[in-house]
């Protein structure tokens, strides 16, 4: 290489090859080079020929601005022979000509695009930054702090190379524009005149600098002609001027005065949602805190100094209209700091709901407003305890451990850290959501959740005795699916015998429940009451109890919060308010709030603002990926949640996997499935509003049905398995685990299915299996349950989906098949978790039918886009509104693929 000869006098000779080959990369890269050592004359003579290239390419850089760089224009003949005419004596020296200058001018030009590829301007200031202002104009702004009316000071400059102590070369603007026209270079002239004329058209003051000459001297400017200057940064950059500003300069971004509130620097006075915070203010700009009479008075300097004021001995651009508003919001929020503010507010504050329009109506807190105008000048940040308690909420294993008494069972460690969670929600009387993955033990932590309270309990209640007053016990009330009963009873009769039980339901003919008093004097006894969600809007005497804590298993059970059972629990009054459930999200984000109006009322505001809400998070595709961000962060300290499939959570639970079974229609099928569309085709066109509606879902459940069995449509015979695609796949797999002795769940949402399934599968088992629909007694339904999971017991169990899909431990069974699809991955997961819990041995296999080429394999690949949506907030499903489909989209939908539907289904 070239400059492996500098400092050689020996190796001189390499020149001559670079002089006869034009080595553009060689001279490039001496020209990019610093070179602290003394140069010989030859390498000195090169360099600064190669230095004059990019000195050139920068002006033409500068020149072109955003447009594409043009090619470097070579040096007129003239300046070549100056040029050719120093060559130094040394050896190659006979080879330089005019020509050959120019050679290795264009050599370097295509060497430089070369090696920058798209951008060689950026590459060769990162080869060597000193180069970045080479040949452009350069526009100082510096302090003046000697001087109180002037305080800043204006410069131009131009870069005109590097210098030999590594340093860019500045000369004065002034100096540049003579010494180029002086020497009759007008290509170097234009490139310094066209990107101050470029600048100057979209700058009036630059404009009349450059006419009045008073550009080219240095001057004394005020803060409003410097704010001028440096709002038009980016213009003076885009035209191809290196414009240079303070260090405290933020750019377009004006300094923010913000008022800090600081909320719970120590326990709030109380417990519960409406425990009232202590609040802590100061004002803050740009992060430094400032006093409130120093914003007031550089509110009165802002009219003079134009929103650029200097501030702790600094600069800061303020506007003095949202200045005048912080102030204005800090005479506010010092009324809320001496007030505080309740626990639910600061919640929804530090979870950044309220925005540039309050997020939910009712949120304001007193005379505590949140504007367009102020809500960004607005940070909220957690005090010491409130921050430390909310990172116990997010991390339940820092808790301090409940002591259970009585409990007979080892809690698993995630067991006893959500027993701890729920401990401490309760004693700050928050509202709290368990929504442990189906299988987790959610049943097992309440119990002992209420051994540990009556622990506490009894604690205080001898202490009072010391004290000679009188102490009563308040009894917890759990409600929950009549189908679940038995199920809790017999749970609670292991593990926690002691706790005494009062099951209030017509099943249990022990109590008259129409005797209040009889009533009263039971539930007075008890230390937990279980009744069912339709007793609930029943027995008014629960209205009159004042419950220690409320209860409700499987609260997706309200999430239409308009139902009668939904309002009547919501009207139950209690200390602490539990929601069991592994999908609080089941359709849309309203049974979030349905659950959330139960737990926490008022958090999420009515239901109505929420849903608007929600629909303007929905809509913003520009942050799709953080929308829920804040809803996720208001909710997150009240649910705790834990999955199966986490190892950390459990290490010991068998694998789980699923399989999509696609099932072919038979000829009598896929006649009546096409018959049943162009039907539908025909007297969609006739009808209207409700009447519309109730068409569509009397199909969608017609096209169901043909695709189960043509008899299930039809009923008008026997159901026979050759009519019948997910006959024949369920053949398949039943065939294959009786022969292996394996068991297996079958749902169906139908509960006219459940018998033709038995008895197809007692055929190909040889031996009679079992069946629990909505028609099984409840007592039935445990023995059922207990016959299922004894050893050698029935080798199938079929169970419509909404009667078995809660609730019931069936861990004999190592498969699940799903019959039919309720279109819902998050009720279908609830029913597979039957088997897929605590207590399974066997890995679990998840067999979903779906027939080919009709509606159920378009809903089937709707559910994978919904699963897309299930982390957004908890577990969110989202339903196809089909009855507001157009005729088209409806058609669309339900239509046949003959093809599809007639091939053999595969997994």
């Amino acid at each position: 290489m070239l400059l492996d000869s500098a400092y050689s006098p020996g190796n001189l000779k390499t020149l001559e090859t670079s002089f006869a080959t034009g080595n553009g990369d060689a001279l490039l890269q001496l020209g990019t080079t610093l070179l602290e050592r003394p140069l010989p004359p030859a390498l000195r003579w090169l360099r600064d020929f190669s230095e004059s290239f990019l000195y050139a390419f920068c002006q033409q850089a500068a020149r072109a601005g955003r447009k594409k760089l043009p090619p470097v224009p070579v040096p007129d003949k003239e300046s070549l022979e100056r040029r050719m005419e120093s060559t130094p004596m040394m050896p190659g020296a006979e080879y330089v000509n005019v020509e050959l200058l120019a050679d290795w001018w264009q050599a370097m030009d295509v060497a430089i695009r070369q090696s920058g590829g798209r951008s060689p301007l950026a590459w060769l200031e990162k080869v060597q930054p000193l180069w970045r202002g080479a040949g452009r104009v350069h526009l100082h702004l510096a302090e003046n702090k000697g001087d109180k009316d002037f305080p800043f000071a204006f410069l131009a400059t131009y870069v005109d190379g590097v210098s030999s102590n590594g340093g860019a070369r500045h000369v004065a603007l002034s100096s540049a524009i003579a010494k180029q026209s002086k020497s009759r270079d007008k290509e170097r002239l234009l490139a310094l005149l066209v990107p101050l004329e470029r600048a100057a058209n979209q700058l009036p003051w630059l404009r009349q600098l450059i006419a009045s000459g008073q550009l080219y001297q240095p001057l004394r400017w005020s803060s409003s002609q410097a704010l001028e200057f440096l709002s038009a940064l980016p213009v003076l950059q885009d035209a191809g001027i290196a414009a240079f500003s303070p260090e405290w300069w933020r750019g377009s971004r004006t300094s923010r005065p913000s008022i800090n509130l600081q909320i719970g620097s120590r326990e709030g006075a109380g417990v519960g949602f409406d425990a009232m915070m202590d609040v802590k203010l100061d004002i803050t700009v740009d992060g430094k805190r400032v006093g409130v009479d120093e914003l007031r008075e550089a509110v009165s300097r802002l009219d003079e100094s134009s929103g650029l004021v200097r501030m702790k001995g600094r600069w800061v651009e303020l506007d003095p209209e949202r200045l005048s508003s912080v102030l204005a919001q800090w005479d506010r929020a010092q009324v809320l700091a001496a007030d505080g503010l309740a626990f639910a507010d600061a919640m929804r504050f530090l979870a950044g709901m309220p925005g540039d329009e309050s997020a939910f109506a009712g949120t304001d807190a007193g005379d505590w407003s949140v504007t367009s105008s102020s809500a960004s000048w607005l940070q909220f940040s957690t005090g010491p305890w409130l921050r430390k308690t909310l990172e116990k909420l997010d991390r339940p294993e820092l808790i301090k451990g409940a002591k259970v008494a009585g409990l007979k069972a080892n809690l698993r460690p995630y067991q006893q850290h959500g027993v701890n969670w729920l401990r401490l929600m309760s004693t700050l009387r928050l509202g709290a959501c368990l929504a442990d993955d189906m299988g987790l033990g959610k049943t097992v932590q309440v119990l002992a959740l209420l051994l540990a309270e009556r622990r506490r309990l009894a604690l205080q209640a001898k202490k009072v005795r010391k004290s000679n007053n009188k102490t009563s016990s308040t009894p917890s009330l759990l409600i929950l699916p009549a189908s679940l009963i038995a199920n809790w009873q017999q749970e609670a009769q292991r593990f926690a015998p002691s706790l005494r039980l009062l099951t209030l339901h017509r099943s249990e003919p022990s109590i008259d429940l129409k005797d209040e008093r009889a009533v009263i004097r039971a539930i007075k006894r008890a230390d937990l009451v279980l009744t069912s969600y339709a007793m609930v809007v029943r027995l008014e005497v629960l209205q009159k109890i004042h419950w220690r804590f409320m209860i409700l298993d499987e609260a997706q059970a309200i999430r239409n919060p308009n139902s009668g059972q939904s309002k009547a629990v919501k009207k139950l009054g209690g200390e602490f308010r539990l929601a069991l459930s592994g999908t609080p999200v089941e359709n849309s984000l309203s049974d979030l709030w349905s659950i959330f109006d139960f737990i926490n009322p008022g958090l999420l505001g009515s239901l109505k603002s929420f849903k608007g809400y929600v629909k303007k998070l929905e809509s913003d595709d520009e942050n799709f990926h953080a929308r829920y961000a804040p809803l996720r962060k208001l909710v997150t300290p009240y649910i705790l949640r834990r999955l199966k499939t986490d190892k950390q959570v459990i290490a010991d639970l068998p694998d789980k996997t699923e399989l999509v079974r696609y099932c072919a229609l038979s000829k009598s099928q896929i006649k009546l499935y096409r018959e049943s569309v162009h039907s539908l085709k025909r007297e969609i066109r006739e009808v209207e509003g409700i009447k519309r509606r109730g068409l569509v879902l009397a199909y969608l459940m017609r096209f169901k049905q043909i695709c189960n069995h043509p008899q299930h449509w039809l009923g008008l015979g026997e159901y026979k398995p050759g009519d019948s695609g997910k006959f024949t796949q369920l053949r398949e797999i039943a065939e294959t685990l009786a022969s292996r002795g394996e068991r297996v769940l079958v749902f169906t949402q139908f509960r006219e299915m459940t018998s033709p399934l038995a008895d197809f599968l007692e055929l190909i088992f040889g031996r009679p299996g079992l069946v629990l629909h909505g028609g099984t007694a409840v007592k039935r339904r445990q023995k059922l349950v207990d016959e299922f999971q004894q050893s050698g017991g029935p080798p199938f169990m079929v169970l419509s989906l909404k009667a078995g899909g809660v609730g019931l431990n069936l861990t004999a069974a190592s498969h699940v098949v799903h019959f039919d699809r309720w279109w819902n991955p998050a009720v279908e997961n609830q029913a597979t978790d039957r088997a897929f819990r605590i207590g399974q041995k066997h890995n679990v296999f998840v067999h979903k039918f779906v027939s080919r080429g009709t509606i159920e394999e378009k809903i089937d690949a709707l559910i994978a886009e919904k699963v897309a949506l299930a982390g957004a907030i908890v577990d969110v499903d989202a339903n196809v509104s089909f009855t507001e489909m157009s005729d088209k989209e409806l058609l669309d939908w339900v239509s046949i693929d003959i093809d599809r539907a007639a091939a053999e289904g595969k997994a």
